[in-house]
Formats: C-alpha cells, structure tokens, sequence
C-alpha cells in the first residue's frame, strides 16, 4: 500500500511551507500554493536561487488574509487583494501579470531580504498550462502544479550521502509519500488519492535552492546536488521527484492510500 505521509503547501513562491494533515486540492495544485510571488524592481520574481533568505519567511492564509513571520522581524498581515490593478511580473524571464498585495507587506518584505520588495497574486484569470503527457495549470510553481516524492528516494539519498545528510524540506514536496520503491514516483503516470486524479507531467528537475538550508535561509552546498548528480542526471538536468498536474481536485488528508491506475 502506499500511503501519503506529508503533505505541504508554500503560498508564497520561495518562503517556507506550510504543513497540512488534510487539504483541498486544486487544479492549480494544493490549496494557494504558490499563489504568491515576491518580486523585485521591474517586477522580476524572487526565488531561492538568488534570494535564499525567503526561506524564512513563513506565510499562513487565515481565511481571507495572508499572515508573514520571519524570526527577528515579526509578522506583517494584509488582506489577501483579488481585485486590484494588475501588473506586468516574469518568472524565469516569461511574462505573467499579478495584484499587488500593498505598501505595507512590500516594506516589510524589503526589510527580511534586505532588498526592495514587493508581493504579487496570481489574478483570478491566471491560466498558465503546463505542457506535458498530462498537461495542466499551475499558479507560479516552477513547473506542474504538484511535486511528489517518494521517502524511499529520500532514504536512498540519505545512504549515499552518508554522515549528517540534508533535511527533506531541501526539495520542498507538496506530497511525501511511503510505500513505493526507491525512485517509483518516476514510473507513475496516472493516480489517484482518494476523489484527485494526477497524471505525469515531467521529473523534477533539481538546481541550487536544494542547497539551501531551510531553517537559516543561506547557502549550505555541496550536497545534495553532488551526490544527486553521481546517480540521477538525466538529458534534462539532476532529477529527484516527479511533478504532476491535477486532473480532478478534491479533498485529500495523511493517511490516504495513492493508487497507480492506467487511463
């Protein structure tokens, strides 16, 4: 049987997750997850890769308003804005457009990365689709909608690193789950938790933010993208995990069973 054991969402693109024992899936993936971008001047998004202290700021949505904590700095509240002037944002240098979330968030963002800062929303009509052999939408997440990962990959790693090997929120997953062999996520093509179909969309594609402790929001390399490249490159780049887009949404919680099917 295999099981989900973790499931996390990360409102905000690059901050820190939030950990669920249940949650409404989306198309667009796990309930606001990456709903929320923090950009730049110019609007040019933030990510981990060059701005890794957004790994302590840790976001919450509460209702209609989004809450940020960051250690040393406090928190800062707005409510969530859905229906402002939208502005040109990229990401990964493509064009998106997003709502500016307001003056008060930007300072306080501005402040924790100390560099000017502001956060955006994806509009209502955000409808960015995802090409694959399942393709879907997804909000600013770097590819499909939802990561998953097996804990049988996880382990793997941990062996082969050996010594003290890195946390499993280096690979920020939306759904851990136990049960498949080592790396059998690469092998799921369609599934289902409980009412949510997935299908394949691509293997996650590892880069630098994986070399970026969490807790303290810096740099910690070499692993474990060292020893990832020893075993897992591929045409594409380093893979660990597999991304998917959502078929069906629906409810899903720990504990469910994940069922392979064929479509």
């Amino acid at each position: 049987m295999i099981t989900v054991v973790g499931l996390r969402s990360y409102p905000v693109k690059g901050c820190a997750g939030v950990e669920h024992v249940a949650v409404d899936v989306g198309l667009m993936g796990l309930a606001h997850d990456r709903a929320f971008l923090v950009v730049g001047p110019g609007g040019v998004g933030r990510t981990q890769r060059r701005d890794p202290r957004l790994a302590v700021v840790r976001p919450e949505v509460v209702g209609e308003k989004l809450v940020l904590w960051a250690p040393g700095f406090g928190e800062v509240s707005a409510v969530v804005d859905t229906e402002g002037p939208r502005q040109d944002v990229t990401m990964f240098g493509d064009p998106y457009r997003g709502i500016d979330q307001g003056d008060e968030v930007a300072g306080w963002l501005t402040e924790v990365l100390q560099a000017p800062s502001r956060l955006v929303r994806v509009p209502p009509e955000h409808h960015r689709v995802i090409e694959g052999p399942t393709s879907g939408v997804s909000g600013f997440a770097d590819s499909a909608a939802v990561h998953l990962l097996s804990l049988a990959s996880y382990r793997q790693l941990c062996e082969r690193i050996g010594g003290a090997a890195v946390p499993l929120d280096r690979f920020r997953p939306n759904i851990v789950v136990d049960g498949l062999p080592a790396h059998g996520e690469d092998d799921l093509r369609h599934c289902a938790i409980g009412p949510v179909r997935l299908g394949f969309t691509r293997l996650a594609v590892r880069c630098a933010v994986v070399q970026v402790d969490q807790t303290a929001g810096t740099r910690a390399g070499p692993e474990p993208l060292r020893t990832l490249a020893g075993y897992r490159r591929a045409k594409t780049g380093v893979t660990f995990g597999t991304k998917l887009s959502v078929i069906t949404g629906g409810p899903i919680a720990l504990g469910d069973e994940l069922v392979p099917h064929q479509v």
